[in-house]
């Protein structure tokens, strides 16, 4: 038997050897490679699970889908080329096949489960990669697929000196996906295996990252292309495009990429610094391609364009270090005695917990006021995430029991008037 002659139709030849001798010994085959393959699949599990490096990868739902289907394949493939030198091998034929389709299947589930966040849109993907995999099958087996491939060959336009069918566009369409779905798994990989075990900075980590993630696309591109037979020369007319379009409406966005990159790179504000940037104030949450997250301590998020993070002043309080100023006005009466408050202001200050000892809170003298004398407690703090307001409030609370405990008062506002005496006034 000629082995490379492999009947289109992989059903027909089944039924015509269903019961005989020779499919019975292809399925005891079959059995006995399952029964091999199976131990050593479950033996491998068994014994990563011992290694603290590989616990939780090979262990992994996905893998286990993926593993055993891709271990049956090169065995059955060799057990398929041994029995067919003393008889047919239509069960293995059939077989084939559908270890490929599994493959498939279970290959495009764990990348998409990688690039992209559990969603309704996964779902969605999913179902359509297992649908579109099941129909090839199908064709495939019925002898039909020759056809549809036919069918699809004759559906076609001329661009340029090259002739584009719907067959190729499907193809060089498959291709680009496969080869950007393993790039954006390579680019994930790298981000959290590799740049994850260098001593680097967020910042830099998530440069790095993005940066690998846009050579590898690039590069998926590049080779995909090729592939399939499309002419990357191509490209040029769609660069010439795009570069219309950056010069026209898409300045801003390649701007605001540049600008993406620029934060990252100088490491002036990075994930978890607390920066105000015009009215908007909160903590750096992410750093994304076009745009930077602040958290407001209200629990609000501002979307901000990267571009106004460069070309706006941006007050970051977490930059060299995160001790932040805070002052708090107090205004005392005229006949008070300063130095017994003074002392007051600093041990309540002391005794509160966010108050950093040091540097050490003072009490300054502001100005002398028309209503009373104007002081100001000075405080530092480490913790500018958690916002200024609750500590204000509590100083204010405290300083309020205190002066009424030591009975300070803090006056009211008021004016002298003065009334001239009048020369006509009557006398009396």
């Amino acid at each position: 038997m000629n082995l490379s002659e492999t009947p289109s139709n992989l059903i027909a030849p089944l039924i015509d050897t269903l019961g005989n001798a020779a499919m019975w010994t292809e399925v005891a085959v079959l059995a006995a490679i399952a029964l091999v393959i199976g131990f050593a699949v479950y033996r491998l599990r068994q014994w990563t699970e011992t290694q603290d490096g590989l616990r939780g990868h090979l262990t992994h739902s996905d893998w286990n889908r993926l593993i055993l289907p891709a271990a049956l394949l090169p065995a059955v493939l060799i057990g398929r080329v041994i029995l067919g030198h003393w008889q047919s091998v239509h069960v293995f034929n059939l077989v084939m096949p559908l270890l490929l389709s599994f493959i498939a299947i279970q290959g495009c589930f764990f990348l998409l489960r990688r690039i992209l966040r559990p969603s309704r849109a996964l779902q969605v993907v999913e179902k359509t990669v297992s649908w579109l995999v099941w129909i090839v099958f199908a064709l495939h087996l019925t002898g039909y697929l020759d056809e549809a491939v036919a069918a699809l060959d004759a559906v076609g336009f001329n661009a340029g000196k090259q002739h584009l069918s719907l067959y190729t566009l499907l193809v060089g369409l498959l291709s680009v996906t496969l080869t950007l779905m393993v790039a954006l798994w390579l680019a994930h990989l790298l981000e959290s295996r590799l740049i994850g075990a260098m001593p680097l900075t967020p910042n830099l980590r998530l440069a790095f990252s993005k940066l690998a993630r846009s050579l590898f696309i690039v590069l998926a591109v590049l080779i995909a292309l090729p592939l399939v037979g499309i002419d990357i020369t191509v490209l040029s007319v769609f660069g010439g495009a795009l570069g219309v379009g950056l010069g026209l409406g898409l300045q801003k966005i390649a701007a605001n990429y540049v600008s993406g990159f620029t934060l990252l790179l100088d490491q002036s504000i990075r994930i978890g610094d607390m920066v105000q940037v015009n009215e908007h104030y909160g903590e750096v949450k992410e750093i994304a391609t076009r745009y930077t997250v602040l958290r407001a301590l209200n629990g609000s998020e501002s979307i901000i364009p990267n571009e106004t993070m460069i070309i706006n002043p941006v007050i970051n309080r977490s930059l060299s270090d995160k001790d932040n100023q805070i002052l708090l006005p107090v205004q005392v009466a005229y006949g008070s005695d300063l130095e017994k408050i003074r002392a007051l202001l600093l041990d309540i200050a002391f005794d509160n917990d966010r108050v950093l000892k040091s540097p050490a809170p003072r009490v300054r003298l502001q100005s002398f006021g028309d209503n009373g004398i104007n002081l100001e407690l000075v405080v530092w703090i480490s913790d500018p995430e958690e916002g200024e307001l609750n500590l204000r409030s509590d100083l204010n609370w405290t300083i309020w029991a205190a002066f009424k405990r030591e009975n300070i008062e803090i006056p009211f506002p008021q004016r002298v008037v003065h009334l001239a005496a009048r020369s006509d006034a009557p006398t009396s």
